[in-house]
C-alpha cells in the first residue's frame, strides 16, 4: 500500500514543505475521495455532505482546496470552513445549520511548520486507527463521480463560539460573567485567537495583553503547543505583565490547552489533569478519571482524597479516550479521559478532546470560585507534585524494532524489582516505585524510541533511580 506510511495513529500526517515531500495535495485529495467512499458505505440512505476546515499552516489551505475537490469529484456536498479549529470541525456534525455526515481537518497540531496532516469525523466522533488504513488503502483508487457535489463556504467558528458562550451563560446564570476580570489569550499564531474575539470579548472579558492571536503558518513566537516550554513561559510572561487573573495557552487546532494562574504559575500536564479531575469530581462523585502512563505519583493520590478513582492507561489521547468509553460500557462512570499532553475529553462534550472546552468549563468553575473569594489554584492546593523529574528518550537501532524493544522490557522488569516494586497492573511498559519515586520505561506506539519517565519526592532520588537505570542499560548496544 504505497500509502500506508501516511498512517499516524488516528490521523494521516507528513511533510508537505521542504526536499522530502511525503504528503502532496494530489494524496490529501485521494484521501478526502476515499473518505467519501468510507462514508457511503457508513451512510447509504443519505445524501451526503462534508465539512473541511484547516489550521493556518503555509500548505494548509492548498491541502483543504485539494481534499474539497477530492469530495466534491466523489459527488459529495461541501461545506469549505476555511480557517477552522480541530473541535469546530466535528461541531460541523452536531450542528444543525451545517449537519454535516462528516467533516475534515487540514493540520498537524504542535508539529514544526512544514509537517501537516488530516483529521477525520463523523457524527459519532472521530475516526478509529483501522479507520485510517481503509482510507489510506481506498485511497489509491479513488472513486470519482459522474457529477460533482456542490461546494459552498461555511463559518463554522461563529456558531461554534456562540455555543460555547451559551453554555458559560447557562452555567454561571449571567450574560457577561467575565465582567470586571482580566484573562488573556496566548494562540501562538495557532487558531486559538478566536476564543479571545468570539467568546471571551463578548462575555466582559479585558483581554487586553493577549499574544499571537494573528494565524501565522510559520509559528514566529513559538510552537503553539501547552508541552511546549517556551509556549508556557510566554503565556506566564503575558498573563503577569497585564495583571490578568487567567492565562490561556492553545495548541495550532485547539484540541489542547493549558492554563497559568495570575502569578505565571502553569498548570499544566498533572497539575491541569488535578484541577480539571477536581471539578468532575465535584459533579460526579465517585467517578472515574482515565488519565495516560506517565502522571504523577501525586496525582493518584489526589484523585482518591477526591473520592475518585484513578485509572493509569496508556499514552495517546484516542487511547485514553477509548478506555473510558470502554469502562463507561461496563457500567463504570468514567466522565473524564486526559492525557499528560493537554488532551482532555469529557463524556459530556462526547468524549471529544477539545481544548476550548476544557477552559470553558474551567472558566465557569472560576466564576463560581470568584463570587465565593476564591481561584482555581485553590483547588489544587494540597496536590503533592514532585520534586524531581526527568525524561530520557532511547532511540532504538534495531531493524525489528517493536520486538527488540518488548525483549529490552521484560529484562527491565526483572532487573528493576531487584531495587523496587512493580506497579500492577500495568497497560503500558514497566513501572516500578523505588524509594520515594518512580520510574516508568514504555515502548513508543509508533517509533523507535523507549521513553523512560523518572520522578523523585526528595532531592537526588532522581539521580539514584537513573543509576540503576544506566546500570542496566550497559547490555545493550542498540539504545542510543
Amino acid at each position: 500500500m504505497k500509502y500506508k506510511h501516511l498512517k499516524s495513529g488516528t490521523d494521516i500526517r507528513g511533510v508537505a514543505l521542504g526536499d522530502n515531500i511525503t504528503l502532496t495535495n494530489e494524496i490529501a485529495g485521494d484521501c478526502a475521495a476515499a473518505f467519501a467512499e468510507f462514508l457511503k458505505e457508513k451512510y447509504p440512505d443519505r445524501s451526503l455532505c462534508v465539512a473541511v476546515g484547516h489550521d493556518p499552516r503555509i500548505s494548509s489551505p492548498a491541502l483543504a482546496a485539494a481534499a474539497v475537490a477530492g469530495l466534491s469529484q466523489a459527488g459529495i456536498k461541501v461545506l469549505d470552513c476555511g480557517n477552522a479549529t480541530t473541535p469546530s470541525m466535528f461541531f460541523a456534525t452536531r450542528f444543525e445549520g451545517s449537519d454535516c455526515d462528516g467533516a475534515i481537518e487540514i493540520t498537524a497540531s504542535h508539529l514544526p511548520p512544514e509537517r501537516n496532516g488530516l483529521k477525520f469525523f463523523t457524527k459519532e466522533g472521530g475516526l478509529e486507527g483501522k479507520d485510517i488504513e481503509w482510507i489510506l488503502s481506498h485511497a489509491e483508487t479513488p472513486y470519482k463521480a459522474q457529477q460533482s457535489g456542490a461546494v459552498e463556504p461555511f463559518d463554522i467558528l461563529t456558531p461554534y463560539s456562540e455555543e460555547l458562550c451559551q453554555l458559560i451563560c447557562r452555567r454561571t446564570g449571567k450574560q457577561r460573567p467575565f465582567a470586571g476580570q482580566k484573562i488573556i489569550v496566548n494562540a501562538g499564531n495557532g487558531m486559538g485567537g478566536f476564543f479571545e474575539e468570539k467568546v471571551l470579548r463578548p462575555l466582559g472579558a479585558d483581554t487586553t495583553g493577549s499574544v499571537n492571536l494573528t494565524p501565522d503558518g510559520t509559528f514566529p513566537a513559538h510552537i503553539p503547543n501547552p508541552e511546549n516550554a517556551a509556549a508556557m513561559q510566554a503565556t506566564a510572561d503575558a498573563t503577569v505583565a497585564a495583571g490578568a487573573t487567567l492565562g490561556i495557552c492553545f495548541d495550532t487546532d485547539c484540541d489542547r490547552a493549558a492554563i497559568v494562574d495570575k502569578n505565571g504559575k502553569a498548570i499544566n500536564s498533572s497539575t491541569l489533569i488535578a484541577l480539571i479531575s477536581a471539578v468532575v469530581l465535584e459533579e460526579i462523585p465517585g467517578s472515574t478519571v482515565v488519565t495516560d502512563s506517565v502522571t504523577s505519583a501525586g496525582l493518584k493520590l489526589f484523585i482518591e482524597a477526591k473520592g475518585g478513582h484513578h485509572h493509569r492507561f496508556k499514552r495517546g489521547y484516542k487511547n485514553v479516550i477509548d478506555e473510558a468509553k470502554r469502562l463507561e460500557a461496563e457500567g463504570i462512570s468514567a466522565p473524564l479521559a486526559i492525557e499528560t499532553s493537554g488532551h482532555a475529553a469529557l463524556k459530556e462534550n462526547y468524549y471529544l478532546d477539545d481544548g476550548a472546552y476544557l477552559v470553558v468549563k474551567l472558566l465557569c468553575k472560576a466564576a463560581q470560585l470568584a463570587a465565593q473569594g476564591k481561584e482555581l489554584s485553590d483547588l489544587i492546593a494540597d496536590l503533592k507534585e514532585p520534586m524531581e523529574t526527568k525524561e530520557i528518550r532511547l532511540n532504538i537501532t534495531e531493524p525489528d524494532f517493536r520486538t527488540y524493544g518488548q525483549k529490552v522490557l521484560e529484562d527491565f522488569e526483572a532487573y528493576i524489582a531487584k531495587f523496587g516494586q512493580i506497579e500492577t497492573p500495568s497497560y503500558e511498559g514497566v513501572r516500578a516505585v523505588i524509594g520515594e519515586g518512580w520510574i516508568l520505561m514504555r515502548l513508543s506506539v509508533h517509533d523507535p524510541v523507549l521513553p523512560v519517565n523518572i520522578e523523585s519526592d526528595v532531592a537526588g532520588g532522581v539521580a539514584i533511580i537513573e543509576g540503576h537505570f544506566r546500570e542496566f542499560l550497559k547490555n545493550y548496544d542498540k539504545l542510543k
